[in-house]
């Protein structure tokens, strides 16, 4: 696909005002008990939209709800302006890849990608025809022959979005689809994704409860906690500004304190601290990303020991104990990184400072 493609199709999805999904309060209750609660949520044309939460959340269901295996208390479900209400799964015009793959084991790879297009009534040739175009599409020509049980753990995956995308969904929803891989592979396949899924305009929605695979690949992060939606944005936005305690520590940071800001400063455990311009007013809790602790000499801030490091790849995790206060993180770098039971000094970089809302109640 050409640059100017891509930038046309990224104005469309800028300006379109029309949903092909449209999640109008979703409610599913098991028991009593909400699973989903009054969840609004909208896909638009091509975008890719990733829903990430703990195990609990509600973001399978979210998912099941919209393919239609699982019905609504409340609330609709709309795919191109059409209520689904009474729509069999098999009637959406959704494509499903789950985290187990569920590949027929008793056909080889041609078949278990032809499925969903016998399905559909497709002739055989042109079964044939889309088959060979499909396995091509995710790196795997001429594999239409091959057993299932000769496959890797990715070229199982490979198949089985293979056989999604065979009828051409208008909708392609992903239920952890790399959850069974390694990481290395996940991180190389997250890529390919991404990149398909832009060459194709495919609209997705995906779960997953891995923070990484979810940025790597969504143009539209949400993030889900108990049946709710916490936050929604873009993957920068929602790594720049969580929106509240509960999202930074999914998120994995981990250096969140209560706070009261007066004007530019924070009054926190670790003394008084700079905050953003703007930054609202009160009591409430506040995060400083590792980036933003800056180690110093002992006499130039916060006294704190060294407790722990940890190598991360790309930096070294520094664990860092006040005097009287709660654990700090901080990012180094590998020849700048003290030893355990080093003193050292901190101070804090205002732009890596958020003040954080309050969670919602429930």
């Amino acid at each position: 696909m050409t640059r100017l493609v891509k930038e046309a199709q990224a104005e469309v999805r800028a300006k379109s005002g029309n949903a092909l999904l449209r999640i109008e309060a979703a409610t599913v209750r098991f028991g009593r008990r909400p699973v989903l609660d009054a969840v609004d949520l909208e896909a638009a044309e091509h975008e890719i939209v990733c829903v990430l939460g703990p195990s609990g959340s509600g973001k399978s269901t979210l998912l099941r709800a919209v393919a239609g295996l699982q019905a609504l208390d409340d609330g609709r479900v709309l795919l191109g302006g059409r209520d689904q209400g009474g729509v069999p799964a098999h009637r959406r015009g959704v494509g499903l890849m789950f985290q187990d793959h569920q590949l027929f084991p008793q056909r080889d790879v041609g078949g278990n990608v032809a499925f969903g297009l016998r399905m559909h009534g497709t002739p055989k040739d042109r079964q044939a025809v889309r088959v060979r175009e499909v396995l091509d599409l995710v790196g795997l020509p001429g594999a239409a022959s091959r057993a299932v049980a000769s496959l890797s753990g990715g070229e199982q995956q490979r198949v089985a979005l293979a056989r999604a995308l065979a009828p051409r969904p208008r909708l392609l929803m992903l239920d952890e689809p790399l959850g069974q891989l390694d990481r290395s592979l996940r991180e190389r396949l997250v890529v390919e994704l991404r990149e398909l899924f832009g060459e194709l305009g495919t609209t997705v929605l995906a779960v997953t409860h891995d923070q990484g695979e979810a940025f790597a690949l969504a143009d539209r992060v949400v993030v889900m906690r108990d049946g709710r939606i916490a936050q929604a944005g873009t993957p920068l936005e929602v790594w720049q500004h969580p929106a509240d305690e509960f999202v930074a520590r999914f998120l994995g940071f981990d250096n969140v304190v209560g706070a009261t800001v007066s004007d530019r400063v924070a009054d926190t455990p670790w003394g008084k601290l700079p905050v953003p311009e703007g930054a609202a007013q009160g009591s409430g809790a506040l995060l400083v990303r590792p980036a933003g602790v800056r180690l110093v000499a002992p006499a130039d801030g916060l006294r704190c020991t060294v407790a722990a490091r940890t190598f991360r790849g790309t930096h070294v995790a520094v664990q860092l104990q006040p005097e009287g206060g709660p654990r700090l993180e901080a990012a180094c770098a590998l020849r700048e990184a003290p030893e355990p039971g080093d003193e050292v000094g901190v101070a804090f970089d205002v732009a890596e400072i958020v003040v954080l809302g309050k969670p919602s109640a429930g």
